[in-house]
């Protein structure tokens, strides 16, 4: 609460105009709210525990298997490796490439990763991806560069 002290002029009992700012509700709501905050603030963050399996690297002298890459560009070329494809063949060459990689294991259930241009259209992209998932290829990575 403030209070004008002095003035010039006018009567016994004239206070005149106080201009002045009274910031005291203003720092009381910003300190109830700074409570508040640090009272939701902790149970905001809960953490979740995993118990995820030791790293172990492969034995010295292993081949590390190179992944299959589709690669979207400008214009809506893709490539799978360094094969041209279209939308229409991208789930036969596809198959026979990860069934060329790794026999074993069925080519849907073997991870694909994309990359793309930055030029490339959204629509473009999610065509792929959807043509992918609606044959069953759910292990879908994506691959980014790092801006430097």
């Amino acid at each position: 609460m403030a209070a004008k002290l002095g003035g010039q002029g006018g009567g016994r009992f004239s206070l005149g105009q106080n201009s002045d700012i009274n910031v005291t509700p203003f720092v009381d709501v910003m300190l109830v709210l700074l409570i508040i905050f640090m009272v939701a603030i902790p149970a905001a963050t809960v953490s979740i525990k995993l118990d995820l399996p030791p790293a172990v690297p492969p034995p010295p002298g292993t081949k590390v298997k190179d992944p299959v890459l589709i690669n979207l560009q400008q214009g809506g070329a893709i490539f799978i490796g360094d094969r041209g494809t279209s939308l229409d063949t991208l789930i036969p060459d596809l198959t026979a490439r990860l069934n060329q990689e790794d026999p074993a294991i069925p080519a849907p259930e073997q991870r694909v990763y994309i990359r793309a241009d930055k030029t490339v259209r959204y629509g473009d992209f999610m065509a792929v991806m959807n043509t992918l998932q609606g044959n069953g290829f759910y292990q879908v990575a994506l691959i980014n560069e790092e801006l430097g």
